[in-house]
């Protein structure tokens, strides 16, 4: 006899609905309707029935059909470079604080650098009607998001400025933080310091070799090639470039970081070297009070809470031109930085 198949039940059943709670109530769709949404209208006996109803089925209210109604999700995107880069997650937390304080959900995502994959996801994030997007931009062309913002969604850039549309944006001081920490590495004896940065073109590399550029260039010192070093931050190529600059007849005395994930491979190959170089990094690393290393701080939480109050304010029916705001960066010396020239 052949044997019949069996299919095992899924264990996932369908969700209860408002038809299910009346009826175990014994009420109407109204009636659950006016509880759920915390309406008058309803005696206390008949809103324990349900309330009862609700919690014995695990019915949770559909927010769907209150979108429908009122236009809003009552929830914001944000985008992200990278979810791993410790820079990331004191802004993420920060805006996530703010959204829960209006009353709405952050859904966040990253683009891991590559314009096409921002894209993909910003436009993802519009199809599911949230309310607002904050984005660290991979791309340096957003006319993609021209309709989207025309349509009504709030649109905040962070660390990096918009590409080719008008929208607002928060920044950290990265030219001037840059400066500040050359000159430092000059103010204490050093006239050949080199400079490891992320990709060219990337704002804030950009920005942060230009303060590089315009500090040395204030203290009379002439920038040769080979202390110059962008590209990925890919630890292999930090080090190389690291430890070409420390080698040859006229190495430098000095580096400056453009990144935190440059900080971390130049302070291993630091760790290896014969001689004491010193260094300034841009962005704080952990553990960097205990190594010692004298860094350019950004809030990370300022940045994202500033970015997070601008578009709630925009979702409230501000209308001003779109706004720029930099925030400073903080030198925090703490002992790599101040080494003089070996």
């Amino acid at each position: 006899m052949a044997e019949t198949a069996r299919h095992p039940e899924s264990r996932y059943g369908n969700r209860p609905t408002m038809k299910d709670v009346a009826a175990r109530a014994g009420v109407g769709l109204k009636t659950v309707s006016r509880v759920v949404n915390s309406e008058p209208g309803v005696t206390p006996d008949t809103e324990r029935r349900v309330q009862e109803a609700i919690e014995a089925l695990g019915f949770r209210r559909n927010d769907s059909a209150r979108v429908l109604r009122k236009g809003r999700t009552a929830s914001i995107g944000l985008v992200l470079e990278d979810l791993a880069d410790p820079f990331y997650g004191p802004l993420s937390r920060a805006v996530e604080e703010v959204a829960r304080a209006h009353g709405a959900l952050l859904i966040n995502g990253s683009s891991a650098e590559d314009p096409d994959r921002e894209q993909e996801l910003v436009l993802a994030l519009c199809a599911r009607r949230v309310d607002g997007l904050i984005v660290i931009p991979a791309g340096d062309d957003h006319r993609y998001l021209e309709p989207e913002i025309k349509a009504g969604i709030a649109t905040v850039f962070v660390d990096r400025p918009a590409g080719r549309v008008e929208a607002d944006m928060v920044l950290s001081d990265s030219f001037g933080g840059a400066r500040e920490g050359v000159a430092h590495l000059v103010a204490h004896g050093h006239r050949r310091i080199g400079f490891i940065g992320d990709q060219p073109r990337i704002h804030t590399a950009k920005e942060r070799l230009r303060g590089y550029h315009e500090a040395l260039t204030d203290a009379g010192i002439t920038v040769e090639d080979s202390w110059v070093s962008l590209g990925s931050t890919d630890p292999a190529r930090v080090r190389a470039a690291a430890e070409t600059m420390l080698t040859g007849p006229d190495p430098v005395t000095a580096l400056f970081a453009g990144n935190n994930r440059v900080t971390v491979t130049v302070v291993r190959v630091l760790a290896e070297c014969d001689r004491r170089i010193a260094l300034v990094g841009f962005d704080d690393i952990e553990l960097a009070d205990l190594l010692g290393i004298t860094v350019i701080s950004q809030d990370a939480a300022a940045v994202g809470r500033t970015a997070a109050e601008h578009l709630f304010r925009r979702l409230d029916g501000a209308d001003h031109a779109p706004a720029r705001v930099e925030l400073p960066t903080r030198l925090i010396p703490r002992g790599s930085g101040e080494l003089p020239p070996a």
